[in-house]
């Protein structure tokens, strides 16, 4: 019987080991895919809140004079993401700036004390609506165009401020699990370089163009294998050299588990003055709103758009109808490549910003007789970028000449790189040098940045987008 009950025994150790052996292994690799999967889960939220300020105040374009119609809202949108260890926030607003002292600062640390995101995750841009409201003193920019604080509604501003973080407050208490993908497009049709050059290479200001001459839009490659949007003048007229444009569509899906978009956010380069100055006592978020619209009613979730290299291109056309011609073009483009991106939630966040500083003009010395100007002076601002696994959204202050970002770009060398100026401050133009040869409006009477500011630009961005890369 004790022979039994040894045999037994033993058979029972050996059949415990033999499940030790073909179990253990499979139970312990699902515990570590399990413990992966955890770790991998990304969560995402979005939201916005209506900004649009009441009639009666004045706004960019308006020249002091009270607004007096709505033609479409304004909005703050954010989108929010936290892959386990870090949250990011997005805020996109409808205005022409969101200077950093005055309105990103102040919303960062609203956002800050109510969801401990940290300050540098923090991403703040306007669409930069030139039908928006007047609520910037201007500091950083020329001297001349500073605004007194007395002449800007105050309550409205603070409100604004609030609301702003409100947006980033409601898209974090709403995550959920998401996957994430980037894609590009293409629309050059709707933009075209305003700095066109004479044959001495000097630039004629092209703001606006005939509708005769708007007829003749070709797209062609440039010189360096850039796109150009160029046009012919009448015989009489000597043919003017247009200039490169930034004809890239960057898209960003984030959907959820059944996928569904939640949201999606639209990166494009052209000023939006569709409406301004035709209607410049009228309230609008111009041609991005059209653009938002198209892709939420198509595919639902909230539509962001940040703006790209705009600094020098402006729309082909201007005016109501053109407006959602444009809007509705470039939404085509985003509806169209949003349909086959391929998401993932394995996605690691980050983020950076540095401080950064660029000379401004001097002022002419007050003594003719020499040519001392004095002491070099500076603009400090600041640069940033966020990190989403193999997705780079990098934030530039100020309007950024094409010819600037197209280097970046270039330099970088990121498939899925989105540059997105007049983020977290305004600065005004930001020129390459030579642009300050050629002469025209952005690098003359528009901006307070000495020769050489475009240049800074390119080597802090290029060093802060290798700083994120070394940092993986």
């Amino acid at each position: 019987m004790r022979k039994y009950i040894v045999a037994e025994s033993a058979i029972c150790v050996w059949l415990v080991l033999l499940i030790l052996h073909i179990f253990c292994p499979a139970t312990a690799q699902a515990g570590t895919e399990a413990s992966l999967d955890a770790r991998a889960v990304l969560k995402g939220g979005c939201a916005k809140v209506n900004i649009t300020p009441p009639l009666g105040i004045p706004l960019i374009g308006s020249k002091g004079q009270p607004s007096d119609a709505i033609l479409d809202e304004l909005y703050a949108k954010a989108l929010v993401l936290n892959d386990g260890n870090n949250t990011i926030a997005i805020v996109s607003a409808d205005l022409l700036y969101t200077p950093l002292e005055e309105i990103t600062n102040p919303v960062r640390r609203i956002i800050k004390e109510k969801t401990d995101i940290p300050e540098r995750n923090v991403l703040v841009c306007a669409t930069h609506t030139h039908s928006g409201p007047e609520v910037f003193t201007r500091s950083k920019l020329k001297p001349k165009d500073e605004v007194s604080d007395s002449e800007i509604d105050n309550f409205y501003l603070q409100t604004l401020i609030k609301k702003l973080a409100s947006s980033a407050l409601i898209a974090h208490k709403n995550m959920q699990e998401v996957k994430i993908g980037a894609a590009k497009g293409h629309v050059p049709e709707i933009l075209y370089n305003r700095r066109p050059k004479n044959a001495d290479g000097s630039v004629t200001m092209a703001f606006t163009l005939p509708p005769e001459v708007a007829a003749t839009r070709k797209i062609e490659a440039g010189p360096e294998g850039d796109t150009r949007v160029t046009f012919e003048l009448a015989d009489e007229q000597e043919q003017l050299d247009f200039g490169p444009i930034d004809p890239e569509v960057c898209v960003l899906r984030v959907q959820d588990a059944n996928g569904h978009i939640v949201a999606s956010l639209v990166n494009f380069g052209c000023h939006p003055v569709s409406i301004y100055p035709h209607l410049s006592t009228s309230i609008s978020a111009d041609y991005p709103a059209y653009a938002a619209q198209v892709v939420q009613q198509a595919e639902g979730g909230i539509c962001l758009f940040a703006l790209g290299l705009a600094g020098d291109t402006v729309p082909v056309r201007r005016g109501l109808k053109p407006c959602q011609q444009i809007g509705k073009a470039l939404g085509g483009e985003a509806l169209r490549r949003l349909q086959l991106v391929t998401t993932t939630s394995e996605v690691t966040l980050q983020a950076l910003k540095r401080q950064i500083r660029f000379p401004t003009k001097k002022a002419p010395s007050p003594d003719p007789n020499t040519a001392d100007d004095g002491a070099q002076e500076y603009v400090a601002t600041e640069m940033q970028i966020l990190k989403l696994g193999n997705i780079y959204i990098l934030g530039l202050p100020g309007e950024v000449l094409v010819e600037v970002g197209l280097q970046i770009k270039k330099r970088a060398a990121l498939e899925n790189l989105f540059v997105v100026t007049l983020s977290n401050d305004s600065i005004g133009y930001v020129c390459h040098s030579k642009a300050y040869e050629e002469g025209g409006y952005e690098p003359a009477s528009a901006t307070n940045l000495a020769k050489g500011a475009g240049e800074i630009m390119i080597k802090e961005a290029l060093e802060l987008l290798n700083q994120i890369k070394r940092n993986m």
